[in-house]
């Protein structure tokens, strides 16, 4: 008689580092495929319309851009933190203060580009949305290194509190005069708006400072002794302090970083995509670019792809409930499955499985 035992191997399977994600793919289809048709649909047909429908179309091919800019910017923050082993679960808060704080500059300065003639309310919006998701980030990092409270529980309860100052602030500071009661701010002006890159679309130039913070991160990791000590710590904090490299230092910088590009992410929403402050600035991006990083091995680079797919599992839904009449949260049950799924490919990584004779 054969048993099955899951043994750990002696170092990591570069091979399932790269089959894991595919594997954990895979199978998610086939879950999709059989739930379609429990719900009476056609599977191939649905996953035809989640997977391929968004590239056919320029209104799909655009919006990708849109819906995958503000997850690449979070799941590139969030690869530093992870790396160092800092779980940092509040960049949906982060991007919420950064979409506050660059709303608020945009606001409250409306003539400062008229005054100039160029974009520099632009540019202090934005760097008001990365202050105001480093402001935020820093909160659980400072409570972890000072009073050793655990930033999984910090960040993720923080978030529902920068929820329920977006909506305080849209009932009453922030609020448009004119705005017939509704909970969202005036629209911004035009020189606080990110430009479009193609005209007729919502496809700003927030996707090429996406792209551009992973190309950076990227060359942080790669090429510099910050890199280098975010790894150490991630592997033992001990040996870290060993070598001379601070912990502390290593994991609210980490922290401050991911919160920079979160709040960014929320400011590029809102002076692009959006266009004002609304209370639905986001369906989740911050938890989304969790499972994109992770998808990405933490890999900047590899964060571009794993956010394109995040991204085609929004658009596609969107098509899904267009043409088929299947709810939206569908994309929230992909992700969820999805990331069951590579939890459990994750294991083949660090441990083989054998079968034995009894």
């Amino acid at each position: 008689m054969m048993h099955l035992k899951i043994e750990p191997r002696n170092t990591p399977s570069r091979l399932w580092q790269i089959l894991s994600p595919l594997l954990a793919l895979i199978l998610t289809l086939i879950t999709g495929g059989i739930l379609f048709s429990s719900l009476g649909k056609s599977p191939i047909d649905a996953l035809q319309t989640i997977l391929i429908s968004p590239w056919l179309t320029l209104y799909g091919l655009t919006e990708l851009g849109v819906k995958a800019a503000p997850i690449l910017l979070i799941s590139v923050g969030l690869a530093i933190c992870f790396q160092a082993k800092v779980w940092n679960i509040g960049a949906e808060g982060q991007l919420t203060v950064g979409a506050i704080s660059a709303s608020a500059v945009a606001l409250t300065l409306p003539n400062l580009s008229l005054s100039f003639n160029n974009y520099s309310l632009l540019i202090l919006s934005l760097l008001a949305g990365i202050v105001g998701g480093i402001i935020w980030s820093a909160i659980p990092a400072i409570l972890k290194v000072r009073f050793h409270a655990h930033e999984i529980l910090t960040s993720l309860m923080l978030n529902y509190v920068a929820i329920s100052l977006l909506n305080y602030l849209l009932q009453g500071l922030l609020k448009d005069p004119n705005g017939l009661n509704f909970p969202e701010s005036a629209l911004f002006s035009p020189f606080a708006t990110l430009p479009r890159l193609i005209v007729g679309t919502r496809l700003h130039f927030g996707i090429l400072l996406a792209l551009i913070a992973a190309i950076i991160i990227w060359g942080i990791f790669k090429l510099t002794f910050f890199g280098f000590s975010v790894k150490v710590v991630g592997s033992s904090q001990g040996a870290a302090n060993y070598a001379g490299i601070n912990s502390h230092k290593i994991i609210i910088w980490s922290f401050l970083l991911s919160g920079g590009l979160a709040g960014l992410a929320g400011a590029c929403e809102v002076l692009g995509a959006i266009g004002q402050l609304r209370s639905t600035i986001s369906p989740g991006y911050g938890y989304t670019a969790i499972i994109a990083a992770f998808i990405a091995r933490l890999n900047p680079l590899g964060a571009i792809l794993s956010s394109l797919l995040m991204a085609i599992l929004y658009v596609g839904s969107e098509l899904l409930q267009i043409q088929q009449r299947i709810p939206l949260a569908i994309a929230g049950v992909f992700q969820g499955i999805l990331f069951f799924f590579l939890l459990i490919t994750e294991l083949l990584v660090n441990h083989r499985v054998s079968i034995h004779n009894l």
